[in-house]
């Protein structure tokens, strides 16, 4: 299948749409799924048919439940280990205020008791999700879209996750930021953060990683791109070498960030390889310059173990 165009202007409303319905998502997961370090228990997961929470924990952790965008139906489901299954359409003119009742209705019936932080993380609102009435906009082509290409690069980060013997994080979406990332740890503590540093990002940050993401573009990246970066960051790394050549190293806060444009890779015979090659560039220079065991880290192939 060849990879679909995915121009933000085309679905900006859309996208931010689908971004709030997954904060929703994403807030039930977070209050009712036991801590896991670096955030790895809030965040969603990719699957043949859309985004899932996973199974999150109820009832005394006694049963469990899901709540998965199908994107190949278009539709929410909620499912529980009781036996309870229940979907409402996902559509255009289905409001964020709109989703976020029905959901809760169906949780209701479920008899699932939750109740979340109602108003979005890190978005330009200052309403909670039962108000947000201007924002009801799916077209689903592009829903597809956006869906494909996830799966496709969920499909490709797990690949260049299968060649690193550290500790990794799995294939996963921070729903703040509508993000796909994968990150590789080296087992060394970092520099502590200052006091005033966020909660979310001393959790984050507590140990030297290399991440590497995907997201579909906002006001600041117009446009789907991938990006790696190096915490901390060493110096030097924005002179480092990147794969393909038109990769690229940009300032992000202070701080060099690697970046792919996925309409820039679409052009490329072999768009999985050229994928690979700017993720493995990104780690080398990144692990060089940070002094991480590279070789103790690669993954041998068989006729070497």
């Amino acid at each position: 299948m060849q990879l679909p165009t995915l121009p933000l202007e085309e679905w900006k409303d859309t996208k931010m749409t689908i971004h709030l319905y997954l904060q929703i998502i994403g807030k039930i997961r977070l209050k009712l799924t036991p801590r896991k370090n670096h955030w790895w228990y809030v965040t969603e997961y990719i699957t043949s048919k859309g985004i899932t929470t996973g199974t999150i924990p109820f009832d005394h952790d006694r049963h469990s439940f899901e709540i998965t965008l199908n994107f190949l139906s278009h539709k929410l489901e909620l499912t529980s280990s009781k036996g309870f299954e229940a979907s409402f359409p996902l559509k255009d003119g289905l409001s964020v205020a709109a989703f976020h009742d029905e959901l809760f209705e169906l949780l209701n019936k479920a008899q699932i008791p939750v109740n979340i932080l109602d108003k979005p993380y890190d978005l330009p609102f200052d309403k909670s999700f039962s108000e947000i009435r201007n924002y009801h906009h799916y077209q689903k082509e592009y829903v597809e879209r956006f869906w494909h290409i996830m799966l496709w690069v969920s499909n490709v980060f797990k690949q260049f996750s299968g060649r690193f013997y550290g500790k990794t994080c799995p294939v996963q979406l921070y729903w703040h930021h509508m993000d796909l990332a994968i990150t590789r740890f080296s087992g060394k503590s970092a520099p502590k953060m200052p006091s005033e540093a966020s909660t979310a990002d001393k959790d984050a940050y507590s140990h030297e990683v290399i991440s590497f993401g995907f997201w579909a573009g906002d006001d600041n990246m117009t446009e789907p791109a991938f990006y790696a970066y190096t915490y901390p960051s060493p110096e030097g790394l924005e002179k480092a070498p990147l794969k393909p050549n038109y990769a690229e190293w940009i300032d992000s806060n202070g701080s060099p960030m690697a970046i792919l444009k996925y309409h820039d890779l679409l052009k490329e015979k072999d768009p999985t390889s050229a994928l690979l090659s700017f993720l493995e560039s990104a780690y080398q220079s990144g692990a060089k310059l940070a002094g991480w065991d590279i070789d103790s880290f690669t993954v041998k192939k068989l006729d070497e173990l």
